[in-house]
């Protein structure tokens, strides 16, 4: 599936110039559940109130409807942290991608992408954001996979894992899932993703009002 070509010559440039004033960027990221299909969704909620880059894994783009996104988010593949480096100095797209986002937003997180979050594991763009992110940052998961998946221990291990790293789990929803099983395992509704994370931004705006603290404006 195509993607989005980028709007600017250069990463660097995409960091200096995107954001709107007092807009937060938010880094949106899908992985490859059958969820992703509502991708598009969860862009245009965030789009409407912060500055928004997406990235998506080789699997999501199976489920990914390119029309479906806003025309002014731009979506980078995997493909794209290569053909964006040349040579020594070049900048490299997982690193100014984490410069650049305020938050990261990680939905749908497949069973797969935990499992190499939880293990340190960075095989393609969205995993090498994460493994270079700034902990001191917002990073939010919203898992999707079935429901044997969810309750298999491993799962359990890899959440435990991640927690310790301050990521913050939006969990998910019991529901009929594509497969036709019905149990908990359904990624959270896009406005529930987009509500947990603006409340929690503008939270915790108002706990450091006054503090000097940088934060973006809400």
């Amino acid at each position: 599936m195509a993607h989005v070509e980028p709007i600017f010559s250069s990463e660097r440039e995409l960091i200096q110039n995107s954001a709107g004033p007092g807009k937060p960027r938010i880094l949106l990221a899908a992985s490859g559940s059958v969820a992703s299909m509502k991708f598009g969704s969860l862009c245009h909620s965030f789009s409407e109130w912060a500055e928004v880059r997406a990235v998506a894994t080789k699997a999501s783009l199976h489920f990914i409807d390119k029309a479906s996104l806003p025309k002014d988010v731009v979506l980078y593949i995997d493909e794209d942290e290569w053909s964006s480096w040349k040579k020594i100095g070049d900048n490299v797209l997982h690193i100014e991608l984490r410069r650049w986002a305020d938050v990261m937003v990680i939905a749908p997180l497949s069973a797969n992408t935990l499992g190499k979050i939880a293990g340190g594991l960075c095989d393609n763009l969205l995993t090498c954001v994460v493994r270079a992110w700034d902990f001191g940052k917002p990073l939010f998961v919203a898992p999707a996979m079935n429901t044997f998946m969810w309750n298999n221990p491993f799962t359990q291990r890899h959440l435990d894992s991640i927690s310790e790293l301050g990521i913050s789990l939006i969990p998910p929803i019991t529901k009929r899932l594509a497969c036709g099983d019905y149990g908990n395992g359904a990624m959270a509704e896009p406005s529930v993703i987009y509500s947990t994370v603006r409340l929690y931004l503008e939270s915790l705006a108002q706990a450091t009002a006054g503090t000097g603290q940088h934060l973006p404006e809400l």
